[in-house]
């Protein structure tokens, strides 16, 4: 198969970003973190004074943003970059209060429209691997591989809190990291505009009982399988 592309979607913490990485490692091709795109914006609209509770947000304003805003996506020693506006934001996207207003952004249909058609235009010209919550269902609904990756909120939490504690952010708890992700899955569930939810021709994969290589072998043996 000369030109594939592979979707893997599922909820917050599941491990999609990991082993997107490294599929995209073993299969020589690009990974486009898709979830760090909507951090970029969202991060943008905090910068530029977008308050946000669980209650009430900005569509106008926000919408407003779009116009301003210009990334680009580029790849240094294989790595993702994101660039907002000239400016590199990787190291900035992954706080608690990104994460909440990413998922709040993520609901705004002119929002996904704009970086849809980013992701579309990159997933078109290169074989990557592209994890979010909606790439096999609405942005590449003719992937040749669709993988939906899962587990029990309490064990994605766990796994989050951990990745936390490692990367020194000590001012979070176990607790606020549990709630966050069951905020996230409702939220990204019941989004009139291209909810979170297996596509009908993705391979479920449940990762809550099985380590992380287990978790790649099942996945590599589903990539091995539809890029014949």
């Amino acid at each position: 198969m000369n030109h594939f592309t592979i979707a893997i979607d599922g909820p917050s913490g599941a491990g999609k970003s990991s082993m997107a990485k490294r599929l995209a490692k073993e299969f020589d091709c690009i990974y486009l973190d898709t979830g760090a795109m909507y951090r970029s914006f969202a991060l943008f609209t905090l910068k530029n004074g977008v308050v946000y509770s669980k209650t009430e947000i900005d569509t106008e304003k926000i919408e407003a943003l779009l116009g301003k805003f210009n990334l680009d996506v580029v790849y240094e020693d294989g790595a993702q970059q994101m660039i907002v506006n000239g400016e590199n934001v990787t190291g900035m996207i992954r706080t608690p209060d990104v994460s909440i207003a990413a998922s709040k952004v993520a609901v705004i249909p002119k929002v996904r429209l704009a970086l849809v058609e980013i992701q579309r235009r990159i997933a078109s010209e290169k074989n990557c691997v592209m994890d979010g919550r909606d790439i096999g269902t609405y942005v590449l609904p003719d992937a040749e591989v669709k993988i939906f990756l899962t587990a029990s909120a309490e064990k994605r939490a766990e796994r989050r809190y951990k990745e936390d504690i490692e990367a020194g952010r000590t001012d979070v708890t176990y607790e606020q990291v549990l709630e966050d992700i069951k905020f996230r899955d409702k939220n990204d569930s019941s989004r009139a505009f291209a909810p979170l939810k297996k596509a009908d021709d993705a391979t479920l994969v449940d990762s809550s009982d099985i380590g992380i290589e287990e978790t790649m072998e099942v996945l590599r043996n589903i990539v091995r399988s539809k890029t014949k």
